[in-house]
């Protein structure tokens, strides 16, 4: 059964990469990062010194940019132009950076047209903060996983620590709270939860058992969806 899209939304350290990679690879679908992908963005407008501000200049390092996605033996590689920043989009400069990069109309134009090409008649899992209100409205399964602030900040450290990036708990916790103010409240496509999105709670489930509790809905989704033809 193809063209099948999993969206999970949710805020920064609920889980929503983890459990997107298991899904994918339990269920036998491709996996879309998009937070991979603005990450990259934000890391190219940093590395060549433009102001997110000036948009004529952002404009011209969007057009020389080229994001691409590689899932191989089992670990997601992030190309930037080329090379492979898959370990420098996860270091606090563009956790600082991002929701603010992603907020501009531009960046996020860009990102949804590729996103959406990207998964053209296939099965996959995607997850983001829009994902389900904007990049797939249409999706046949929405999630929306969340997480109080503290044990989000606890994951997110833990994750920097285990890829060898040093940072202050500090540091973390306000860089969380600054993605939410601004993912929140932006204009252009805010986080938010859909109507038709189921809530998960993740702040008291292990990664197991949030990753058990999607795949059952995607396969429930998947079997009503056989059914009736």
């Amino acid at each position: 059964m193809k063209g099948f899209v999993v969206a999970l939304d949710g805020p920064a350290g609920s889980g929503k990469s983890t459990t997107a990679r298991q899904c994918a690879r339990q269920l036998g679908f491709h996996y879309l990062d998009t937070g991979a992908m603005y990450r990259a963005a934000t890391l190219k407008v940093i590395r060549s010194g433009t102001d997110p501000r000036n948009r004529a200049a952002l404009g011209r390092v969007l057009r020389s940019t080229k994001i691409d996605l590689l899932w191989r033996h089992g670990a997601l590689k992030v190309l930037l132009c080329g090379r492979d920043v898959t370990r420098e989009i996860r270091e606090p400069g563009v956790n600082g950076l991002v929701s603010e990069v992603s907020a501009i109309r531009a960046v996020r134009r860009m990102m949804v047209v590729e996103q959406r090409r990207i998964a053209r008649g296939r099965n996959l899992v995607c997850e983001g903060r829009d994902i389900g209100s904007v990049v797939f409205p249409e999706a046949g399964l929405k999630v929306f996983l969340d997480c109080d602030v503290s044990e989000r900040s606890r994951r997110r450290d833990k994750e920097l620590r285990d890829g060898g990036v040093r940072t202050s708990r500090r540091l973390v916790t306000a860089n969380l709270v600054k993605r939410d103010r601004i993912d929140s409240s932006r204009s252009l496509a805010p986080l938010r939860r859909v109507p038709d999105a189921v809530l998960v709670d993740t702040a008291m489930l292990t990664i197991e058992e949030q990753v058990a509790v999607v795949c059952f809905l995607v396969r429930q989704r998947l079997a009503r969806r056989k059914a009736e033809g």
